[in-house]
């Protein structure tokens, strides 16, 4: 079977939606035997440059495409050039490819399933163009997919309406290798927050958070690691120096696993005070090193947190409580954040790609048999006509 993901980025990008898409592709060539291959565009947002027509990557065959427009809807109406022999098209994420292949569907017959990852609600700029957008465009696009997968219970919440019965729930899956037993065997009184610099993660929440916590303990410090978005790094830095703790705060930009990995050696926290996430790929990845994850309460934590057993739901706009909380967690003995930092990484192995991978493969035979199927009734029709 010959898969096709359409996704707008991807590696040397890093972000949720560009590790999802390498560790799905990844694991369905290597452990089912299902050739998939990925289009994706041939500039990364906010960085200049051209990256190569052709590549691989991790063992994937990787096609990229010219685009011009915005990042928040780049056009590439080139990608119907690279459909042909594909089986299937998994196209992630809302965006410019979902709406334009939807629409040529007529002209390129494929079935197609669609990977929601959270939408395009990550914040609140635009939001009311946003809905409209969602209930005519989009809820139109829908109607060419087979099937519409939910990353997430929070995606299905917003998706259930206009997708209907096409909607299933897939949460991703995370790199079980990667960052496994990554984090401190000893505790420690260090939070790190890793991922994009973004707007709707609120990383600056976390300043105030550790300003309360080393009024109680100076020992407290915090790593943020990631590469910039709508956010620079130096932003952040003067919203650290307003909270009086830039000094307690250490900046890694553009960290390689390898360096996360080891940063993660100095942490016993993670610290993510998001206003929005599709699933929360970063908790679910710190878990596994056996962080305690320390989170904003929206939907897809207070299920990873109910789930699980696992992590602290604090009030982001009240950091009094949430430090409150975590000076708490930390004022637990060895042996009890022994206990919480292994049962941390046994709660997410259910997270498994080749899990996902597995159940993304059965669909994509629903989809093809579906094909099968729809051509088989066309023809009959086409005769009766005769």
């Amino acid at each position: 079977m010959k898969v096709l993901h359409i996704v707008r980025q991807f590696s040397p990008s890093v972000g949720g939606l560009e590790a999802s898409v390498q560790s799905l592709a990844s694991a369905q060539r290597s452990r089912l035997g299902i050739d998939a291959r990925v289009v994706t565009l041939d500039r990364l947002f906010g960085r200049s440059g051209k990256l190569p027509a052709h590549d691989i990557v991790d063992g994937i065959p990787v096609r990229r495409l010219p685009w011009r427009g915005s990042t928040r809807y780049p056009l590439a109406p080139s990608v119907l050039a690279h459909l042909q022999s594909a089986d299937v098209l998994h196209v992630h994420a809302i965006d410019f490819f979902f709406d334009f292949l939807a629409a040529t569907r007529p002209l390129h017959g494929r079935p197609m399933i669609a990977s929601t990852h959270g939408g395009f609600f990550h914040s609140g700029q635009y939001n009311a163009a946003k809905k409209i957008w969602f209930n005519s465009v989009t809820w139109a696009s829908i109607r060419a997919y087979r099937r519409i997968v939910a990353c997430s219970y929070s995606d299905a919440d917003m998706f259930r309406r206009s997708a209907g019965p096409r909607l299933t729930v897939i949460e991703n899956g995370i790199d079980q290798i990667k960052f496994r037993d990554a984090s401190s065997r000893v505790p420690t009184r260090t939070i790190i927050s890793f991922g994009r610099f973004a707007q709707h993660k609120r990383i600056a929440h976390l300043f105030p958070l550790l300003a309360r916590l080393r009024s109680m303990d100076p020992a407290w410090r915090l790593i943020v690691a990631g590469r910039e978005a709508d956010q620079t790094a130096e932003e952040l830095r003067s919203l650290a120096g307003i909270a009086g703790v830039l000094d307690a705060v250490h900046f890694v930009i553009d960290p390689s696993d390898d360096a996360l990995r080891a940063l993660m050696g100095e942490a016993s926290y993670f610290g993510c005070l998001s206003a929005y996430e599709g699933f929360g790929l970063a908790a679910v990845e710190a878990m596994s090193a056996g962080l305690l994850p320390v989170l904003s309460g929206i939907t897809p934590f207070r299920r990873l947190v109910e789930s699980t057993g696992i992590g602290l739901l604090v009030d982001a706009e009240n950091p009094e409580s949430a430090s409150v909380a975590v000076q708490s967690a930390a004022s637990e003995g060895i042996s009890t954040y022994e206990q919480r930092r292994l049962h941390a990484m046994q709660e997410v192995r259910c997270y498994d790609w080749e899990e996902v991978a597995s159940r993304y493969g059965d669909l994509y035979e629903d989809a093809i048999g579906l094909a099968v199927d729809n051509s088989a009734a066309r023809a009959r029709r086409e005769q009766v006509v005769e």
